[in-house]
């Protein structure tokens, strides 16, 4: 059995004996950022250029950090642009608002899983993302790039294993996210077997796909777990299905430190006061979380 793999075992063995030890609210960090695309009230597949501007906007409501999509067209990745690079960083430093991560959106046009150019992509967000001085490359595998079976699960791993070196070198983090369940997920990274790719956890996406989501983010813990998406589309945070409370405590006892990105959706079609609404919502979630154990 491989160090991880034993490692992952028995911290499920522990939780389910109840015999973990649980981290203190009270020492927990969690940075609250927000996707750029959802911010400026962008489809998805529309957000062909990223907008500097979303830095101050973002500054501006309160949050954190940012996350940038890479953007694409035709010929490649826009922010392959020194230049419009530039423009990031300045604003960055500014409004004193990091880029907490990137999207490498151009893989819903070509698909990891079976399409050679999307590995070009992945190799050239590695020193964009480390040059905004972002900690991740978020890699998404949705719609027709999805993994859907254990044959996907081995393609997407074996070309991740090959890639994951140049990652660590730059020490940038190849962050995947998918519909795939906790253990599924877990193969996969085992298979990959490298600290430079870890899972992304969105927990609307999760729970969409019937997953017990607090119990996939204590057993997955932070070795796997690199970030988190917040959501629970097409709701205002706390008015669906999903219990950010229990969420946020669950996060909160892996001892997570990192970052939670608002991805969510626009009920009332102003893309700005909603993600302000739901902010508000996450930080009088987190200090309740914080006051109950005080």
């Amino acid at each position: 059995m491989k160090r991880r793999q034993f490692l992952w075992t028995s911290a499920a063995a522990l939780l389910a004996a109840g015999r973990s030890a649980a981290n203190s609210p009270g020492d927990w960090s969690l940075r609250i950022g927000v996707t750029d695309w959802d911010l400026l009230g962008i489809h998805y597949f529309q957000h062909s250029t990223p907008r500097p501007e979303a830095v101050e906007l973002a500054k501006r409501l309160g949050f954190e950090g940012l996350e940038i999509n890479l953007g694409r067209r035709p010929d490649g990745l826009p922010l392959s642009d020194p230049d419009l690079q530039q423009q990031f960083l300045e604003q960055s430093r500014k409004h004193r608002l990091p880029i907490c991560s990137t999207c490498l959106d151009i893989l819903h046009q070509n698909f990891l899983k079976s399409d050679p150019l999307a590995i070009d992509w992945v190799q050239q967000a590695i020193p964009i993302t480390q040059r905004l001085g972002a900690s991740l490359v978020l890699l998404p595998f949705f719609g027709q790039g999805a993994i859907r079976d254990r044959k996907e699960m081995n393609r997407v791993a074996d070309i991740l294993r090959e890639i994951a070196p140049q990652a660590e070198q730059a020490g940038t983090i190849l962050a995947i996210e998918n519909l795939l369940s906790a253990r599924d997920n877990a193969y996969l990274l085992d298979r990959i077997d490298s600290p430079a790719v870890r899972l992304y956890y969105d927990v609307g996406n999760s729970a969409s796909q019937g997953y017990r989501v607090l119990e996939e983010i204590r057993w997955l813990g932070t070795e796997r777990i690199c970030q988190f998406h917040l959501k629970d589309n097409p709701h205002y945070l706390g008015q669906g299905e999903l219990d950010f409370h229990a969420i946020f405590t669950a996060i909160a006892e892996i001892g997570f430190h990192g970052w939670g990105v608002l991805e969510t959706a626009s009920p009332s079609g102003d893309a700005q006061a909603d993600m302000k609404r739901n902010l508000q919502f996450v930080r009088q979630t987190m200090q309740r979380l914080v006051n109950d154990t005080d």
